[in-house]
């Protein structure tokens, strides 16, 4: 099976989760909004469910496993929603005008959670229409952490290891640097995880592109008027419009993907095709 050492690094991402967001989420988790726990609970529970996915199929409980697979085509609405419900705080503090800082960042940050979604998307997608070739379906679904990776780090640094952001912008433009940077040491590791398996590392490029889409977006967003207009109309739109369009892009995820992996019918047989 590829990826044999797979679940030190899902691991690793849980551990970069748990110490970036210790002090705003974890060590306060009573408090906030329920958007913060949707998101956290979902976000975590995918890792998980990806990591014993991934010791199941290494530990040759292929039924379970395929149990598993299943069961995360019903999970993935819930991801995007978290993601959709972070968007729709951080629009409501735009919308707000909390302070500056609000004003100059969360289009910025919107921008990011809905490149993240169309990673995830995209991601998910192919595992699933992959599902038959072992190299390509581990890939896509072990990409997915790296897709996380930026936003916990990013904390992280700006927390305990401040003489990593070498770009070193002046205000809140300084938290984008950190986000940046994340993201740049997620491309990095996905290129070498490509250069290591080159004939099925498709699934490595798109983490490339999506971190890089992810970081340009991020840092032009707040010097560029059309992003706040936009955002700022997006924050007119009532909430449960756009949680059911999250769960919507999660459901079709999973649908279209599954349909796209069923086993062609063979010639002669008119019965369903089977997944």
């Amino acid at each position: 099976m590829p990826y044999k050492h797979a679940h030190y690094g899902i691991a690793f991402v849980l551990l970069v989760i748990l110490i970036g967001f210790w002090a705003s989420y974890f060590a306060v988790a009573g408090t906030g909004p329920l958007a913060f726990h949707i998101h956290a609970l979902a976000s975590i529970a995918w890792l998980l469910v990806i990591l014993l996915q991934h010791i199941t199929i290494h530990r040759r409980a292929n039924a379970f496993h395929r149990q598993m697979g299943k069961a995360s085509i019903w999970f993935f609405p819930l991801l995007m929603l978290g993601f959709v419900m972070i968007i729709n705080v951080s629009a409501q503090r735009f919308a707000e005008a909390e302070n500056p800082h609000a004003i100059q960042v969360t289009p910025a940050f919107g921008i990011g959670m809905i490149v993240a979604m169309a990673a995830y998307f995209t991601l998910f997608y192919q595992a699933l229409r992959n599902r038959r070739n072992v190299k390509l379906h581990a890939g896509y679904m072990l990409a997915t952490p790296l897709i996380l990776f930026e936003s916990p780090f990013s904390r992280i640094m700006g927390q305990y290891l401040p003489w990593m952001n070498v770009i070193g912008s002046d205000g809140p433009h300084a938290l984008i640097d950190t986000i940046v940077i994340g993201n740049a040491l997620a491309a990095a590791f996905a290129a070498w995880l490509y250069l290591r398996h080159r004939e099925h590392g498709a699934p490595w490029l798109l983490v490339i592109f999506f971190t890089t889409l992810q970081s340009v977006a991020m840092w032009f967003a707040p010097t560029a008027p059309f992003v706040g207009q936009i955002f700022g109309i997006y924050a007119r739109i009532p909430d449960f419009v756009t949680m059911a369009l999250g769960v919507g892009i999660g459901i079709l995820a999973g649908w279209l993907g599954w349909r796209a992996g069923l086993r062609p019918a063979r010639k002669g047989r008119t019965a369903p095709q089977a997944a």
